[in-house]
Parts: structure tokens; C-alpha cells; sequence
């Protein structure tokens, strides 16, 4: 099994950015594609896994035992439609070949596909006695269509052998839901059971979103095992995961997911993924390339499995409805950041925009400003030792230039300074530290958000993709950059310049020797920003620009109208004058260890 990747430009690029905004709080305290010929004849690279074919069908084949028939029709194509999705299904092999969802539309206003034609393909292969494979993909099934209710039923049966393999398909009025059972009837005298079956479940992943990379990102494979666990198969060029006892396997699409569970887990299942978009970047068509291989046991040499099929959004709130966890496959984050989204973030935006009925771009402003006022009072903590930190930036400067000689001796006294004064910079960083979880979790939280798909905001025309403003033409393409300006990427870099320069500028004339340049990081954070953000969502950038606007908003009321320098001063004054407390264990460790190492570095400037 070949080790999962991540997507490493996402992690990359968010370390480096929160990286960024720490060291410069540190350092101031010190949809389906076209539907023409073209795009239906798309080939697979040659070296795509595939289950390999039975041979070329012939009338019948015989061995002592058992004859099994293989046909070479075409099959007859049937559909069950209800409110929500259109399905086809094909004689052939007894399974789905086209699922249409009638209420969605690609960026480019065509129909919404999770499977169309060959590029969706389900075999059940068995191992008869003599040890060849049967695939039922090669098989002709018996249709019988019938009601329960209102729901409508679709039985396809397939010769076996004198026996024969049975899918059940029941699909109520409103509804994404498949029911799907496999049962096989008669089957033990031609087929070895002692070998588990296999299901090979093969689909590729269109493009349906005007930024393809964008929404490659977040297509992969989910999947549960071991009655509740969940994981992924990432986002590496070839990725695979094996595991038992799985309940069921999500073909994530960004938006739009194939799900296929079952009540009896597989007895183990290895998932693969294939990066078309990262290995072929001369089409434009497919994203990614799934296949699964589920193993299923007989029992009393027979299969009946009881399965669901879902073919629809990837929308937290339907998913969340079935309770069986599957809201997992909506990548919400991991452990806090996923908790701040189910229960803060989400339902926050739902009430907006579905209870109030808020536009969404403005439900992102007024969300932003929802978790900005919340963390005001951390903020608040974090302004005020900054504050502080600048009041005592004279004295600290002749710390560093009368001990400019001994490094020891100023960090000494430079710290003994903090103290005194109540300005500790570990208290300014524990604040910023605490916002790091929100912070993350809204990267996560607006990509994913299915009721941001298609909706506008001033220029931009889906706020869960980029909004240019201007495209290259002739296919030009800036590395790194991409082939189109977005807007809101320029104006949230703006605005962390300006908070940049706000909070760095009084000390980018004296820097501290052994400090980075901070000039050059003044400039290099917005440049990322802007190189980064061109292709993600454009409600994430809109996020960013209204939280630094109103982050700029909130330090020139700090300190304009909050905190008085006297009075600051004062305060500094009075605490210097109170009588020193005892020192806890760590400080009192701390200073014991400068000291030591103070007295090792005289004693070796002695020695010299």
C-alpha cells in the first residue's frame, strides 16, 4: 500500500501564512464537462488498474461441471427517475450507467453527472469452481420492474450457473438514497465459496467547477471501517488504502458525492485513487480516477447484502440527516477545528442564511464580524501587551546597545524588564495562540460549503470558486499564479499590508540583531496571500479581507480611544514598585539555568 499524501500546497501555504502573522506579533512585543463527442471519447492512460476483462464473449463455455453463459449484447438501457435524480441502468451487467441530478448545473450551465456511460463501471466477479473468474458487468440481466408503495422497484437477475445472481433497486419519490440488495440464489454447486466475492467499483470524477485544481482539491475517497472509524486516500498522484470491516465508500466530488453503504461491512476493501488533473494537465475533462475492490463472504453459500446507493450533494445538512455518518465526508477539519465548525461556524452561517434568509456574501461579512467580536477580548489582551512592549521599547534599546557584547546578560535583563513591567511577551502570545483553531477551521469551513456553490457577490459569480476579474488569453498561464486576476485576493493582501504596516512600522527602523528582516516579511506576507488565494474560494478571500478591515478597525479604536500611554505608563511604574513575588518553580528554574549559564560564559572569558 503506497503511503497517502496530503495536499501539501494547502498545508504548506497555511503554516507559512499563520507562521508569518506569529513572528510579526512576536517581534512588535519584544460540474459535468460539455456533452459533445469529444468529451464522450476521453480515454484512460494505458496505465490505469483495471480488473482484467473475461475473455472475448463467445456463445457459451463448458467445463464438466457447469456452463456459463457470456453474451456479447449491448444490453437494454432502463430508468427510474424520481423528484432529484435520473437514473439508467443497462441489461448489461445490471448496473448504473448514467446518474443525472435534475436540480444542479455545472459552472458552465449543463447538466450535473456523477455517472455517464463507461466512465462508471460496477462488476461483481465470483470464482467458479475451476477457478475462472465471472464477471457480472459481462452478463445480461432479466429486468422486472414493479412499486412498493409509493417507491419504484427495479429487479435485475442474471443466470449463475444453474443458480443466478439478483440486484434489487428501490428508489423513493424524494430522495438521493438508492436501496441495493445483491442476493444470489442456487449458486454453491458452480461457484467455489470458499473465495470471497469481489466487488470492483470503478468511476471517474468530472470536472464540474470553474476552478478545476480548486476542486480537485477536495476529491478523494472517504470511506468508514471498523464500525465508526474514518479516513481518506489523499491527494497523491497514485494513493490507495486497505482496510477491513468497511461500511461504506464515498467517491467525493468537492460538492457532489457517490456513496455506497452497506448494512454487513465488507470484509475489506482497498480503495485507489488516480490524480488524472496533476498527471495529465493537458485535459481538462476529469479530475480524478476512483476504483474500489469490497470483499463479500457467503453465508451458507449464498451472498445477501443489504447496500444503499446515494448519488447527491455533499451537503453536510442531507448527509448529517441519514445518521449514518456521513456527515464525515464533508471535510470539515480534524478534532477542534471540525468541532468549531459543526457546532459554531455552520449552524451561525445556517441561521443567517436560511432562518434570517441573508444573502451569502453578506452572511460571510456578518459572520466575520460575529468571530471577531468573540475574540475581542482576546484580542484586546494581546493589543495591550503590544501596547506596553512599544511603551518600553527605549529602555529595552539601551538594554540591548549597553549589553551589546553579552548576549546572556541583556536577554537577562531585558526579561527582568518584561517582568517588572507586566509585559511579559509570553502573555501576548498565548491570546494569538488561542485564535489559531478558528483560524483554521474557516480555511476549512468556506471551500466546503455546498450553499456556497453558485451563489454571487458583487463581481464575484460563485463564492466556492475564484472570481476573476481579468483572463489571460492564448492560455497564458503565470506559474503559481494561474491564468486569471482575482479581486478579492488583491484586496485582502492590501488590507494585510496596511495591518502590517500598522503593527511594524515604529520598529522596522531599529531591528533586532538576530531578528529577520522585517521589512521583507511586511511585503511577503500579502504576496503570498495574493499568489495563494487566486485560485481558492472567493468567500474564503472575502473572509480574510473583511476580518483584516475590521482587525485594522479594532486596533485604532485600542488605541486611539482604549488604551492611554500615561496611563499605561503609570501602571508599568506601580508594578515595578510592588514588592517582587516568589518566583514559581519553572521562573525560579528559568533564572537559575541564565545564571549558570552567565557564570560559564565569564569563567571561559577568564580562561582566554
Amino acid at each position: 500500500m503506497e503511503e497517502k499524501k496530503t495536499d501539501w500546497k494547502t498545508i504548506l501555504g497555511m503554516t507559512l501564512i499563520f507562521a508569518i502573522l506569529m513572528l510579526t506579533f512576536v517581534y512588535n512585543q519584544e460540474e459535468e464537462p460539455p456533452v459533445d463527442q469529444k468529451a464522450e471519447t476521453v480515454q484512460i492512460e494505458d496505465d490505469v488498474a483495471t480488473v482484467p476483462a473475461v475473455e472475448q464473449p463467445v456463445d457459451t463455455v463448458q467445463d464438466s461441471t457447469t456452463t456459463f453463459q457470456k453474451q456479447s449484447s449491448v444490453g437494454e438501457e432502463i430508468m427510474l427517475s424520481n423528484q432529484l435524480l435520473d437514473l439508467k441502468f443497462n441489461t448489461k451487467g445490471g448496473y448504473i450507467t448514467e446518474a443525472h441530478l435534475k436540480k444542479f448545473h455545472t459552472y458552465d450551465s449543463l447538466p450535473v453527472y456523477l455517472a455517464k456511460k463507461n466512465d462508471h463501471v460496477f462488476d461483481l466477479i465470483l470464482t467458479a469452481k475451476d477457478g475462472r473468474k465471472i464477471h457480472t458487468k459481462d452478463l445480461i440481466f432479466t429486468p422486472t420492474e414493479t412499486t412498493n408503495g409509493a417507491n419504484k422497484v427495479l429487479t435485475l437477475k442474471a443466470p449463475v450457473g444453474s443458480g443466478s445472481i439478483e440486484y434489487r433497486f428501490e428508489m423513493e419519490p424524494d430522495d438521493y438514497m438508492l436501496d441495493f440488495n445483491i442476493k444470489s440464489e442456487g449458486i454453491a454447486n458452480a461457484i467455489n465459496t470458499s473465495d470471497n466475492a469481489v466487488i470492483d467499483w470503478q468511476m471517474k470524477a468530472y470536472r464540474r467547477s470553474q476552478s478545476m485544481s480548486n476542486e480537485n482539491r477536495y476529491t478523494e475517497i472517504k470511506f468508514e471501517y471498523d464500525g465508526g472509524s474514518d479516513d481518506y486516500t489523499g491527494q497523491g498522484e497514485n494513493a490507495d488504502e486497505e482496510e477491513e470491516n468497511v461500511s461504506y465508500v464515498a467517491y467525493k466530488q468537492h460538492f457532489f458525492s457517490s456513496i455506497l453503504l452497506t448494512d454487513t461491512p465488507f470484509v475489506s476493501g482497498l480503495m485507489k485513487s488516480k490524480n488524472i488533473e496533476s498527471i495529465n494537465e493537458n485535459q481538462d475533462t476529469f479530475t480524478k480516477e476512483f476504483e474500489s475492490q469490497l470483499q463479500l463472504e457467503y453465508t451458507g453459500g449464498e451472498l445477501a447484502y443489504n447496500m444503499d446507493w446515494y448519488f447527491g450533494p455533499t451537503d453536510f445538512a442531507i448527509l448529517d440527516e441519514y445518521g449514518r455518518n456521513l456527515d464525515e465526508v464533508v471535510d470539515l477539519g480534524w478534532g477542534i477545528f471540525g468541532w468549531i465548525n459543526e457546532f459554531a461556524i455552520r449552524p451561525a452561517f445556517t441561521f443567517f442564511t436560511v432562518d434570517l434568509g441573508i444573502a451569502y456574501g453578506l452572511a460571510i461579512i456578518l459572520l466575520t464580524i460575529c468571530v471577531r467580536l468573540v475574540l475581542s477580548p482576546v484580542l484586546y489582551k494581546s493589543y495591550l501587551t503590544q501596547a506596553k512592549m512599544k511603551i518600553l521599547r527605549p529602555e529595552l534599546n539601551r538594554i540591548a546597545e549597553k549589553y551589546k557584547d553579552n548576549a546572556m546578560k541583556k536577554q537577562q535583563e531585558t526579561m527582568k524588564v518584561q517582568s517588572e513591567s507586566g509585559a511579559s511577551p509570553l502573555s501576548g502570545c498565548l491570546p494569538a495562540l488561542l485564535q489559531m483553531p478558528v483560524f483554521f477551521a474557516l480555511f476549512k469551513f468556506f471551500p466546503t460549503a455546498f450553499d456556497l456553490r453558485q451563489k454571487s457577490f458583487l463581481w464575484a459569480n460563485d463564492l466556492s470558486s475564484y472570481d476573476a476579474i481579468y483572463t489571460f488569453s492564448d492560455g497564458f498561464k503565470i506559474p503559481f499564479y494561474g491564468d486569471h486576476i482575482s479581486l478579492f485576493p488583491i484586496l485582502a493582501s492590501i488590507s494585510i499590508f496596511f495591518y502590517m504596516q500598522m503593527t511594524t512600522g515604529q520598529t522596522m527602523q531599529t531591528p533586532q540583531p538576530g531578528m529577520p528582516n522585517m521589512k521583507f516579511i511586511m511585503y511577503l506576507s500579502p504576496l503570498f496571500m495574493l499568489v495563494f488565494f487566486n485560485n481558492y474560494a472567493s468567500g474564503l478571500s472575502l473572509y480574510y479581507f473583511i476580518s483584516n478591515l475590521i482587525t485594522i478597525g479594532i486596533m485604532l479604536v485600542i488605541k486611539n480611544f482604549i488604551i492611554d500611554k500615561d496611563r499605561v505608563l503609570a501602571k508599568i511604574e506601580k508594578a515595578k514598585s510592588k514588592p517582587k513575588k516568589k518566583k514559581g518553580l519553572f521562573a525560579t528554574k528559568m533564572a537559575s539555568i541564565m545564571e549558570q549559564a552567565q557564570a560559564q560564559q565569564e569563567a571561559q572569558k577568564k580562561g582566554k
